[in-house]
C-alpha cells in the first residue's frame, strides 16, 4: 500500500467520525433560542472534540508528508490510531449528554490518552522503518509536546473524580498547546521541497 492510499483512507475515516459526531446533536422542536440551552453542553463537547480531530488530521497529514514508504507495522499502527479516534463520537456524546459528569469526563480523557499513545506508536513505527536519521526523526526530536500531552491526560483522568471541570480545563489546555503552530515538520518539509525544486 502506498502512503497516499493510507492517507486517503485515514482522511475518509476522520470525515466519517466527524459526521457521526455532529449527528449526535439533535435538532430542537421549539422555535425560540431557549430551545438551544439544553443542547449547549453537547455543542461544547462537540466543539472540543472537533478541534481535537482537526489537530490529529493536520499532524497526521504533516507526518505522512515526511514519510517515504509504509510497511505492515505502519499500517497496523495507523489502524490502531483510527480505532481510538473512532471512539471520540461516543465519549463526546456521553460527556455532553451528562453535562460533563465525572465518569464520562474521565473516560473521555482515557480515549484522548490512548489516541495520543497510538499517535506516538505510529510516529515511532515510521521512524523505525526509515531510520533514526530520517527527516521525521530529525523534525520530531525529543517530542516534548507529545510526552507532555500524555502526562497531562493522565493527570486529567485522575482529577476528573475530584473535579471534572479541572479535567476539562486540562483537555482544553492540551488542545491549545497543539493549536500553537509547530514549525518543526513544516520547516523540514519546506527545506526538502526547496532542495528538490529550487526556485528559478
Amino acid at each position: 500500500m502506498s502512503k497516499n492510499r493510507l492517507e486517503a483512507f485515514s482522511d475518509g475515516v476522520l470525515a466519517i467520525v466527524i459526521t457521526i459526531m455532529v449527528l449526535e446533536m439533535k435538532v430542537p422542536h421549539e422555535k425560540d433560542l431557549k430551545a438551544l440551552i439544553p443542547i449547549l453542553p453537547i455543542f461544547l463537547s462537540y466543539a472540543m472534540s472537533f478541534i481535537y480531530l482537526g489537530i490529529y488530521w493536520n499532524n497526521h497529514h504533516h507526518m505522512l508528508q515526511m514519510t517515504r514508504k509504509v510497511n505492515g507495522a505502519i499500517l497496523w499502527a495507523n489502524l490502531h490510531l483510527l480505532f481510538w479516534l473512532s471512539l471520540i463520537p461516543f465519549v463526546t456524546g456521553w460527556m455532553g449528554e451528562n453535562h460533563f459528569a465525572q465518569m464520562p469526563a474521565s473516560i473521555y480523557g482515557v480515549v484522548l490518552l490512548m489516541a495520543a499513545i497510538a499517535y506516538w506508536i505510529l510516529q515511532n513505527a515510521i521512524i523505525a522503518c526509515e531510520g533514526s536519521e530520517s527527516r521525521l526523526a530529525k523534525a520530531v526530536g525529543q517530542d516534548v509536546k507529545g510526552k507532555a500531552s500524555i502526562l497531562l491526560y493522565i493527570l486529567a483522568i485522575a482529577l476528573a473524580f475530584w473535579s471534572q471541570w479541572l479535567a476539562v480545563a486540562i483537555y482544553v489546555i492540551v488542545a491549545l498547546i497543539w493549536l500553537v503552530p509547530d514549525r518543526r515538520i513544516e520547516r523540514h518539509v519546506h527545506q526538502h521541497q526547496e532542495e528538490h525544486h529550487p526556485a528559478g
